[in-house]
């Protein structure tokens, strides 16, 4: 379990298919105190640290996982939103996110608003997802709140701290991201469906 408050950057260093699998080595900050299989989430998927040292560690993503987000786009040198998960006992200042990527969107426009910036994300509705105006919503890990909710994009907006400390400064339009919508959200949203 994360809270999508982002703790630091990784930086793609090497990039290795296996069969159906990628492995992903990041150079990182937080590698110096990672461990053989803990959960870090990168760029909000949640995946196990498999070999670590003091400067780097490497996660394997399977076919579904590269299938359904946006880490099969991956190229060496990008940066990597990352977060370990959650202690119990600690300040939950996000949200509750699972790690788990629900679908990709797209960014469809942003812009400046004179000191901060709002994007604008189109993904496909017909997957049950759904985003209520002020509620939450993960992008690329990082825990949002929806300013504009429309049947099939929402926007949201980013202090200037969360433009510098997460990926958001490299998200342009045409940009695939990541979303993990509201946890109470699905399930309400397929309580309602089966009606």
């Amino acid at each position: 379990m994360f809270t999508g408050i982002i703790e630091a950057f990784g930086r793609v260093s090497e990039l290795k298919k296996e069969d159906s699998n990628l492995h992903i080595t990041l150079e990182s900050e937080l590698a110096s105190s990672l461990k053989i299989d803990q959960s870090i989430a990168h760029n909000g998927v949640c995946l196990t640290v498999i070999e670590c040292n003091s400067r780097f560690y490497t996660v394997t993503a399977i076919d579904e996982t590269l299938n359904k987000t946006n880490l099969g786009n991956l190229q060496e040198g990008d940066l990597i939103n990352l977060e370990r998960a959650m202690k119990l006992g600690d300040r939950l200042d996000g949200h509750m996110v699972q790690g788990h990527v629900d679908q990709t969107a797209e960014c469809v426009s942003f812009s400046s608003q004179e000191g901060s910036w709002s994007y604008t994300f189109a993904y496909d509705n017909n997957k049950g997802n759904i985003t209520i105006e002020k509620g939450s919503i993960t992008v690329n890990g990082v825990s949002l709140t929806v300013i504009d909710s429309k049947e099939d994009r929402f926007s949201v907006a980013i202090i200037p701290y969360t433009y510098a400390h997460t990926n958001f400064h490299k998200i342009v339009t045409g940009k695939i991201v990541n979303l993990e919508f509201d946890l109470i959200g699905k399930y309400l949203s397929k309580l309602y469906l089966k009606k």
